[in-house]
Protein backbone atom coordinates (compact mmCIF):
# COMPACT_ATOMS: atom_id res chain seq x y z
CA UNK A 1 0.00 0.00 0.00
CA UNK A 2 1.15 3.46 -0.85
CA UNK A 3 0.39 6.99 0.39
CA UNK A 4 1.97 9.37 -1.77
CA UNK A 5 1.62 12.98 -1.54
CA UNK A 6 -1.76 14.50 -2.64
CA UNK A 7 -1.38 16.88 -6.24
CA UNK A 8 -3.21 19.63 -6.06
CA UNK A 9 -4.69 22.05 -3.93
CA UNK A 10 -5.55 20.85 -0.31
CA UNK A 11 -9.05 20.19 0.63
CA UNK A 12 -9.23 22.75 3.56
CA UNK A 13 -7.02 25.80 3.18
CA UNK A 14 -6.49 27.99 6.19
CA UNK A 15 -8.65 31.35 6.43
CA UNK A 16 -5.36 33.27 8.14
CA UNK A 17 -2.60 31.68 9.32
CA UNK A 18 -1.82 31.76 13.04
CA UNK A 19 0.94 33.17 13.92
CA UNK A 20 3.47 31.52 16.55
CA UNK A 21 2.37 31.54 20.22
CA UNK A 22 -1.46 31.84 19.68
CA UNK A 23 -4.21 29.86 21.49
CA UNK A 24 -6.23 27.81 19.18
CA UNK A 25 -9.63 27.34 20.08
CA UNK A 26 -11.10 24.65 18.41
CA UNK A 27 -14.24 22.06 18.27
CA UNK A 28 -17.17 22.26 21.16
CA UNK A 29 -16.52 25.28 23.83
CA UNK A 30 -18.34 24.77 27.32
CA UNK A 31 -18.15 26.11 30.88
CA UNK A 32 -15.97 23.05 31.87
CA UNK A 33 -12.98 23.53 29.31
CA UNK A 34 -12.48 27.64 30.29
CA UNK A 35 -10.35 26.82 33.23
CA UNK A 36 -7.73 24.77 31.13
CA UNK A 37 -8.33 27.28 28.21
CA UNK A 38 -6.95 30.18 30.85
CA UNK A 39 -4.35 27.40 31.93
CA UNK A 40 -2.93 26.80 28.48
CA UNK A 41 -3.10 30.40 28.08
CA UNK A 42 -1.06 31.29 31.29
CA UNK A 43 1.69 28.76 30.02
CA UNK A 44 1.93 30.86 26.47
CA UNK A 45 2.24 33.80 28.63
CA UNK A 46 4.63 33.27 31.62
CA UNK A 47 8.10 32.49 31.97
CA UNK A 48 8.99 29.46 33.90
CA UNK A 49 9.88 31.92 36.69
CA UNK A 50 6.78 33.81 36.67
CA UNK A 51 7.73 36.96 34.83
CA UNK A 52 5.68 37.48 31.87
CA UNK A 53 7.06 36.71 28.63
CA UNK A 54 6.15 39.95 26.33
CA UNK A 55 4.33 42.60 28.90
CA UNK A 56 1.71 44.90 26.85
CA UNK A 57 2.22 42.87 24.06
CA UNK A 58 -0.94 41.75 21.77
CA UNK A 59 -2.85 38.09 22.79
CA UNK A 60 -3.31 35.57 19.44
CA UNK A 61 -6.32 33.75 19.80
CA UNK A 62 -7.64 31.88 16.96
CA UNK A 63 -11.22 30.71 16.73
CA UNK A 64 -11.74 29.96 13.61
CA UNK A 65 -12.08 26.05 14.44
CA UNK A 66 -14.75 26.38 16.95
CA UNK A 67 -18.16 24.31 16.29
CA UNK A 68 -20.75 26.66 17.98
CA UNK A 69 -20.30 30.01 18.90
CA UNK A 70 -22.35 30.19 22.15
CA UNK A 71 -22.52 31.92 25.48
CA UNK A 72 -20.40 29.67 26.72
CA UNK A 73 -17.79 30.37 23.70
CA UNK A 74 -18.24 34.37 24.90
CA UNK A 75 -17.33 33.77 28.52
CA UNK A 76 -14.48 31.55 27.31
CA UNK A 77 -13.54 35.08 25.69
CA UNK A 78 -14.63 37.44 28.31
CA UNK A 79 -12.02 35.12 31.13
CA UNK A 80 -8.88 34.57 28.34
CA UNK A 81 -9.35 38.65 28.24
CA UNK A 82 -8.91 38.71 31.32
CA UNK A 83 -5.70 36.55 31.94
CA UNK A 84 -3.96 38.81 28.78
CA UNK A 85 -4.88 41.51 30.94
CA UNK A 86 -3.21 40.37 33.78
CA UNK A 87 -0.02 39.62 32.04
CA UNK A 88 0.93 43.10 31.20
CA UNK A 89 -1.90 44.28 29.67
CA UNK A 90 -2.08 43.31 26.19
CA UNK A 91 -5.43 43.22 24.37
CA UNK A 92 -6.77 39.60 23.79
CA UNK A 93 -6.94 39.54 19.35
CA UNK A 94 -9.07 37.04 17.98
CA UNK A 95 -8.55 35.80 14.72
CA UNK A 96 -10.99 34.19 12.64
CA UNK A 97 -13.93 34.68 14.51
CA UNK A 98 -17.13 33.58 13.05
CA UNK A 99 -19.87 36.42 12.45
CA UNK A 100 -22.19 34.38 14.78
CA UNK A 101 -19.41 35.26 17.39
CA UNK A 102 -18.53 38.61 16.37
CA UNK A 103 -22.79 39.36 16.83
CA UNK A 104 -22.84 37.53 20.62
CA UNK A 105 -19.45 39.89 21.49
CA UNK A 106 -21.15 43.23 20.30
CA UNK A 107 -24.37 42.14 21.96
CA UNK A 108 -22.99 41.88 25.45
CA UNK A 109 -20.34 44.54 25.41
CA UNK A 110 -17.30 42.90 24.88
CA UNK A 111 -16.53 43.79 21.16
CA UNK A 112 -14.96 46.94 22.45
CA UNK A 113 -12.75 44.59 24.80
CA UNK A 114 -11.01 42.55 22.42
CA UNK A 115 -9.74 43.02 19.05
CA UNK A 116 -11.37 40.81 16.62
CA UNK A 117 -10.07 39.83 13.37
CA UNK A 118 -12.35 38.57 10.91
CA UNK A 119 -11.40 36.22 8.13
CA UNK A 120 -12.00 38.08 4.78
CA UNK A 121 -14.00 35.05 3.57
CA UNK A 122 -17.19 36.09 6.29
CA UNK A 123 -18.38 38.92 5.41
CA UNK A 124 -16.10 40.09 2.16
CA UNK A 125 -14.11 42.39 4.06
CA UNK A 126 -11.28 42.06 6.59
CA UNK A 127 -11.66 44.20 9.60
CA UNK A 128 -8.40 45.47 10.92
Amino acid sequence: MSFGRRIGQPLVEPIESVPPGALVVTGHVTRDVVPGLCAELEALLYAPDGTVRRPGAEVDCDVGGVARADLALVEAVARLGLVARRAGGGKLRLRNAPPELRGLLDLVGLADVVDVRCAPEADGAADG
